[in-house]
């Protein structure tokens, strides 16, 4: 596996947004985010920092409608340039996992590069909206999320009291627990980690 094939540009546009991604997944955590949404900027760039891998991301959407649309699509368009960057899955680790304080708050991330995009999310958020984003859609988020990766998460909030302690924590967990699912493994170098021969059909 080489490091610098794990990258990835996707765009997509649609009547309701224009989303740019580029993506390495063997960064350093560097990442520039414009959504519209300084929250949901705030969560992506603390994945990518956590995750190490370097992100691109702007967005234009209808956000004189609401946060949806947007946060959505940035979401399905991430994960599409995970599943781009990760190419025939070959060579890597493929299950990781990550629990994460913050504050008061714990959350636990489990992640399978299976091929098959499943999303468990279990959050007991208090209020309607952490900044200007809709508390409703960070689950919402992270199902768009591994559905475009197609990838099995869990995510499971443990203890938390405050609506933008869980959803940050969260989100460092899901960074965490990827970079150790994509970290390529050497003892299998080349070789797709799956009974089935394919992580991708």
């Amino acid at each position: 596996m080489n490091g610098s094939d794990r990258r990835a540009t996707v765009d997509r546009r649609t009547a309701e947004t224009r989303v740019h991604v580029e993506l390495n997944l063997d960064g350093r955590g560097d990442a520039q985010v414009a959504t519209g949404i300084g929250f949901y900027d705030h969560m992506l760039t603390t994945f990518a920092r956590h995750g190490r891998f370097d992100l691109q991301l702007t967005c234009e959407g209808d956000l004189h409608i609401d946060a949806h649309h947007t946060m959505e699509d940035v979401a399905l368009a991430l994960g599409a340039a995970v599943d781009q960057a990760l190419g025939d899955r070959a060579g890597i680790t493929r299950m990781g996992d990550a629990t994460v304080p913050l504050d008061e708050a714990l959350v636990q991330v489990a992640i399978d590069l299976s091929g098959r995009p499943y999303a468990a999310t279990d959050f007991d958020f208090i209020g309607e909206h952490i900044g200007e984003a809709p508390a409703e859609m960070v689950p919402h988020v992270l199902r768009s999320f591994a559905t475009a990766a197609r990838l099995t998460l869990h995510v499971r909030q443990l203890a938390g009291a405050n609506d933008h302690h869980i959803a940050e924590a969260a989100m460092k967990a899901l960074g965490r627990a990827l970079d150790a699912a994509t970290r390529a493994d050497e003892r299998i170098a080349g070789l797709v980690p799956s009974t089935k021969g394919t992580l991708t059909t």
